[in-house]
């Protein structure tokens, strides 16, 4: 560095932070900043007569008591700025010049020995470099210094104060004075003390100081560290409130658009009454005036007769004239009509709601607790507020809004408690299976695990009996239905053509003789029993609730049919093998009301149900379940191949229970298996209550208490599940 520029970034360090010059008289306070003793002073007498009795560092504003003398000269002086000033003094003219340390005359000094470590006036250096002894000591003149010269100068030893003893370097440390001595100061002044070397001491006290730095600077790194964290938060809060103010400018002026919408409706509404009433009085005056027009026209016919005075005329027109007078004057006068006063009333209801919340809880920190559940069990949801720390808290103000949303997208019924220490339990009771969709708020704002899912499952069913077996003729049962009313089952058997009536704890009732083979049964919300009939006309046969034959339905509609179920209107449900169809008819089977068939046509449809606005039908084939909506529209597949859960191998009965449970008969892998209206697998019965080796579910029913009946053709029994 060149020793100009060394120079002035040591004056700079020098330099005094209350009067920004060269420090004078260094005076160190406890904080370790250090000033001009004049200028501590100055700052001292101005606290003073603001009746102050303490001041503040100008540089860190630690606060400090003033001395009862009004002084500050018995605070430590700075060892380092004093060196710094001793080695300005080499080079600023304007600072007290260093003065010659070998002679006795105070001359200014203009060189300096560092082997000597002293300065010499120009007289002394003269004798200095003559003498053999000092001849060959490193000198330095003051006006040809250099930086390293400089750097040298700074760090010279420190010299006695003591009488006759200037000569004499510091090298010694009186551990028990803890003042720094030379030689002969150890031998006089510190006889008997602990004295080390200057080097030793310093060692020892520079790992103190290196430890205690250590921790300060562990300590700085902490404040940083809450810095740099105060610092987000207040960006944050920034950003809250700008947000927040920006959602609110935001809300006010979609209101002033709505409002604004509605002033248009209401002037329209005006232009009409306008229009209308405008329309109504013109009208009246239109006829008050063809009126009174044809009143004026007879006047004048009649009076230019009189005033002709012609007898022959009067007697000619006098019939007609008095006809048309008494015409007019009988003819009914028009209502005036009377307009309906119009008002504008105007209640003032804009109580608006919104409000300006203050809260330490922060969205983003707080949490949401929930667990899968079973279908109509109270069951509990937990939303966990926190601050920004992370740490649960509790905000009165706080806003907690959860929104259950059903698999259907319907909002579920909930109870919201609070425990008044930052958990807000939500209670709820599942009326369906399948996932339902928890939409978390907390002063507004969304949770970052919202929205968040939880499994609804439906009750385990459990085997309850079983009824049927094989009789001396062997038959296949064809289908199976429940009476919503009585609880009676029926059963038809295809090969005997025959239908057979249980009770609903599996006893048997009575049965009927058929034409036909039954290829499906189904009761209708009143309790008649729908068959379907396969032959030379495939036809609907209606019996009573007794089995009594009512009526056949010839159908037009259907040719070769497989399955019947009704749907809550009253609409019947055919599947047709014929043509792949689904078939919707009228109540009666009368009328074809709608028609659809899948993508693939190759793919025939073996049972159907309606529920909900859709169509669930079982594809045994393409081992799937086929979903479409109301209008037979195509949606999406459930399933396919396999035997892993929610895979099929041939899907034949189809059942929907309370609990919004899709019940399939898996025949080939002899199972059931039940699925959310979405298509989500729940569970499976299988092998438990079933003859692995033979049993092959093939229909299913459900009564009003949703127990499960369901039917194996080739065993010729009905399983009862609770």
């Amino acid at each position: 560095m060149d020793v100009q520029q060394l120079f002035k970034s040591l004056k700079k360090e020098a330099e005094c932070p209350l009067c920004l010059e060269t420090v004078k008289n260094p005076k160190t306070l406890p904080c370790l900043h250090s000033f001009c003793l004049e200028c501590l002073d100055k700052l001292a007498n101005f606290a003073r007569r603001q009746l102050q009795t303490t001041i503040n560092c100008p540089v860190c504003q630690t606060s400090f008591s003033i001395p009862d003398t009004d002084t500050f000269a018995n605070l430590p002086s700075s060892f380092h700025l004093n060196r710094l000033v001793d080695v300005l003094a080499l080079h600023d003219s304007t600072v007290q010049v260093q003065k010659c340390n070998s002679c006795d005359e105070n001359n200014p000094a203009t060189s300096y020995c560092f082997v000597c470590q002293s300065f010499m006036c120009a007289s002394c250096f003269q004798s200095h470099q003559r003498l053999k002894a000092t001849r060959g000591h490193r000198n330095v003149l003051i006006d040809k210094v250099q930086a390293q010269d400089v750097q040298e100068l700074i760090s010279r030893p420190v010299m006695c104060s003591q009488q006759y003893q200037e000569d004499q370097a510091l090298e010694f440390y009186c551990v028990d004075c803890k003042v720094l001595i030379c030689l002969k100061c150890s031998i006089v002044n510190h006889n008997g003390h602990l004295v080390t070397d200057t080097q030793n001491a310093a060692q020892e006290q520079t790992m103190q100081m290196v430890d205690i730095l250590a921790k300060v600077k562990a300590e700085i790194l902490l404040y940083e560290n809450e810095i740099t964290i105060q610092t987000k938060l207040k960006n944050k809060n920034i950003a809250e409130i700008m947000h927040a103010e920006k959602k609110m400018t935001d809300t006010v002026e979609e209101l002033i658009r709505d409002l604004r919408e509605h002033e248009k409706k209401m002037k329209q509404k005006f232009r009409d009454i306008y229009e209308g009433e405008q329309k109504q009085h013109e009208t009246r005056v239109e006829n008050l005036e063809l009126i009174t027009t044809q009143l004026k026209s007879c006047v004048e016919r009649g009076q230019g007769i009189i005033e002709r005075n012609m007898s022959a005329e009067i007697l000619q027109a006098n019939p007609a004239i008095i006809e048309r007078c008494n015409e007019l004057l009988n003819a009914k006068i028009p209502d005036v009509y009377k307009s309906p006063n119009v008002y504008y009333l105007f209640e003032k209801k804009l109580d608006l709601l919104d409000q300006i919340l203050i809260t330490k809880t922060d969205p983003s920190m707080c949490s949401a607790e929930g667990h899968d559940t079973e279908v109509e069990k109270q069951s509990s949801f937990a939303v966990v507020t926190r601050d920004s720390e992370g740490f649960q808290c509790y905000q009165e103000d706080d806003q907690i809004k959860v929104d259950i949303l059903t698999p259907e997208g319907c909002n579920l019924k909930t109870e919201l408690k609070h425990r008044k220490d930052g958990k807000f339990v939500m209670t709820y009771i599942p009326q369906c299976v399948g996932q339902h969709s928890f939409e978390i708020q907390v002063n507004g704002q969304p949770l970052s695990c919202s929205p968040c899912v939880v499994q609804v499952y439906g009750h385990q069913r459990q085997f309850a009996f079983k009824f049927g077996s094989k009789g001396k003729r062997a038959d296949e049962i064809s289908g199976v239905a429940v009476n919503d009313k009585t609880g009676t089952i029926a059963v038809a058997g295809f090969l005997n053509k025959i239908i057979q009536f249980f009770s609903s704890d599996g006893k048997f009732q009575r049965e009927v003789k058929l034409d036909d083979r039954p290829i499906s049964v189904a009761f209708t919300e009143d309790g008649g029993l729908l068959t379907l009939v396969s032959g030379r006309n495939n036809k609907l046969s209606l019996f009573s609730e007794e089995g009594q034959f009512i009526e056949n339905v010839i159908d037009k509609h259907l040719n070769r049919p497989q399955y019947l179920s009704i749907a809550s209107d009253g609409r019947l449900i055919v599947t047709d093998w014929a043509n792949n169809e689904v078939k919707v008819l009228s109540p009666d089977g009368n009328d074809l009301l709608l028609s659809f068939l899948a993508s693939n046509s190759d793919e025939y449809p073996d049972c159907a149900v309606y529920h909900k606005d859709k169509f669930y039908i079982s594809y045994p084939e393409a081992h799937c379940i086929k979903v479409f909506d109301k209008t037979g529209l195509y949606l999406h597949d459930m399933g396919c191949k396999g035997s892993s859960d929610g895979q099929f191998d041939c899907p034949r009965g189809l059942v929907i229970d309370r609990y919004n449970q899709l019940i399939v008969c898996d025949l080939n892998n002899q199972r059931l298996q039940f699925f959310s209206l979405s298509g989500t697998f729940l569970s499976k019965l299988q092998g438990e209550y079933f003859d692995n080796s033979t049993f092959k579910p093939r229909f299913a029913a459900i009564n009003n208490d949703d127990n499960l009946f369901v039917a194996d053709p080739h065993i010729h029994c009905i399983f009862v599940f609770h």
